[in-house]
């Protein structure tokens, strides 16, 4: 039988709402759509700066979003689930396979602070030089510096989607004065519209930056309570090093038992790990994400 979760001591965070008047603001325009992106990323700015939002698991659930629409875009039918599995199932230092490799490019590119060496070690392939280009492109808003980052990048090479839409969500996000990528742009912009240019593509991004954060907002409330009950639950943990996994499971978006052990530094077995990992999903603090009895994977 499921253990009751305790009333909490606090109350579960509430971030602040999002105005109405942002999410029904017109975007038919390039001069409203500039505006409504705007205004959405003032508030996103300011969701972020609050201390009960995870942060590292934030970015990390955003990139595995980010990597589906990535994989989508590159004519790959992998959904959540089977990236998860491509990436977290494979022994370290094997091959992940394509799939697998968008999700672990994406989870490095969120993972550090926004520098030219990180994100050329990422993006394998694109020169340092180029990247700090992008990083400092010009223009009226961030989103517009964005959008030129990937016109530039899609002119010279239309089939490098991939770094087009990290660049430009790295550019977004250090125009922002962010210190890490949060993938924004990459969660909307269709095929469709990376093939546009000029005024059009500058649209396309504003709308594109504003429906991101309207889908990164509402999971920065849910990560907030959910890693509330998590930190409750904590101390009632007999487990050798619970503190500390919790602490993991607070940056990343899904974890092994085996891949927790590894990150513990074996101060826990694969067996420990595995009822580590199922007594939080009995305390209603951790979720099993794949539905399976075998090859597990758990998650906030």
């Amino acid at each position: 039988m499921r253990e009751p979760r305790p009333p909490s001591a606090a109350p579960l965070p509430m971030l602040p709402p999002l105005p109405g008047w942002i999410a029904t603001a017109p975007a038919d325009t390039l001069d409203a759509a500039a505006f409504r992106s705007g205004a959405m990323l003032a508030h996103l700015s300011l969701v972020a700066a609050i201390g009960e939002v995870p942060l590292a698991l934030w970015r990390d659930r955003l990139a595995l979003a980010a990597a589906e629409v990535c994989a989508a875009i590159a004519g790959r039918r992998e959904g959540a689930p089977a990236l998860r599995d491509a990436l977290h199932l494979t022994k370290p230092g094997d091959d992940p396979g394509p799939a697998g490799q968008l999700l672990r490019q994406w989870s490095h590119v969120v993972v550090r602070p926004i520098s030219v060496g990180h994100l050329a070690r990422a993006l394998a392939g694109i020169a340092p030089d180029r990247i700090a280009l992008c990083l400092d492109a010009q223009g009226p808003t961030p989103v517009d510096r964005a959008a030129q980052v990937i016109e530039a990048i899609l002119t010279d090479n239309p089939r490098d989607e991939l770094v087009a839409l990290v660049m430009a969500d790295a550019t977004l996000a250090k125009s922002l004065a962010w210190t890490h990528v949060l993938p924004l742009l990459s969660l909307a912009l269709k095929p469709r519209d990376l093939r546009l240019r000029g005024d059009d593509l500058r649209l396309a991004c504003h709308r594109a930056v504003a429906a991101g954060a309207g889908r990164a907002l509402p999971m920065a409330g849910d990560l907030a309570r959910a890693a509330t009950r998590l930190r409750e639950v904590a101390p009632r943990l007999r487990a050798k090093g619970a503190i500390r996994a919790v602490d993991l499971f607070l940056s990343r978006d899904a974890l092994a038992p085996t891949a927790l052990a590894r990150e513990m530094n074996d101060s826990l077995s694969d067996r420990a790990a595995r009822r580590l990992c199922d007594r939080l999903v009995e305390l209603g603090a951790l979720r099993e994400l794949t539905g399976r009895e075998t090859f597990r994977l758990y998650g906030v």
